[in-house]
């Protein structure tokens, strides 16, 4: 079965939508990526920001989104955002929110993911989160025939919740293809890193058939150690450490754009 689409609705989606504000300084983004306030069905998360990040499939790139494992076989589009390098210690606890938002239904199963990843190699660490497309009762989270997670999840499993109004999926926002459209609500993802060591996270999201009735992610409360991530909190214990963590983290950065051109 094939979507079908009239075609005014079909010119209007292919728009990028207007992104609300720049990802974190730092931050690389490979597709359609930005930050935005209350929208919608996603309102601020429980971390208490004024704002979030988030990465959509509209204006998403082909052959992109798809795990870092592999293609699980029929992705199309997406977009992927990766955090700078962080140094963690010993036992680190890494702490995020997620809310997954999709206009695609029954037998489109786009799908979103979030992924430690090891700085010196940008090999998988640890798979954080799953969440995807499918119809009731099936859950959206943890997403239906992904790998499994190493994280622990905040509710543990959710099923569908109805609404698509979010503006970061352009003109699909507020549309539903069939049974399975909605929202995950927010939810928080934990994982403790048990090597010291340089990494960085990446998100993904991903179409999966066609390139229509978009999917999409809100991501919020970033943390290692409760100290968000960012230049003036990475955790090392002197400040020519800090120096080499921020050079570290602008190498990784441009290397990650250049493997990803």
């Amino acid at each position: 079965m094939k979507h079908i689409v009239p075609a005014a609705l079909l010119i209007a989606a292919l728009a990028v939508p207007a992104f609300a504000g720049s990802i974190p300084s730092g931050w690389s983004c490979n597709g359609a990526c930005g930050t935005d306030g209350a929208d919608g069905v996603v309102p601020l998360s429980p971390f208490n920001s004024t704002s979030y990040e988030y990465i959509t499939t509209t204006g998403g790139i082909t052959g992109v989104g798809y795990l870092p494992s592999g293609k699980l076989g029929s992705e199309t589009n997406g977009s992927v955002l990766s955090t700078l390098d962080f140094s963690a210690p010993t036992d680190t606890l890494l702490n995020f929110y997620f809310d997954y938002v999709t206009s695609d239904g029954a037998g489109y199963a786009d799908y979103a993911w979030a992924a430690l990843m090891n700085a010196s190699n940008n090999s998988e660490v640890a798979l954080l989160f799953t969440a995807r497309t499918e119809p009731p009762p099936a859950n959206i989270v943890p997403g239906t025939g992904m790998p499994p997670i190493s994280a622990t999840l905040n509710p543990s499993s959710v099923p569908i919740q109805s609404g698509t109004t979010w503006s970061p999926l352009g003109s699909w926002s507020g549309m539903c293809w069939d049974t399975g459209c909605g929202n995950s609500g927010w939810v928080d993802s934990q994982y403790t890193i048990g090597t010291a060591g340089s990494y960085y996270l990446e998100f993904g999201v991903t179409n999966w058939l066609d390139e229509e009735y978009d999917s999409g992610m809100a991501i919020d409360g970033v943390t290692i150690n409760g100290q968000p991530i960012n230049p003036s909190s990475i955790p090392e214990p002197s400040s020519l450490l800090l120096l080499g963590s921020g050079l570290t983290a602008l190498a990784g950065m441009l290397r990650r754009r250049f493997a990803k051109a």
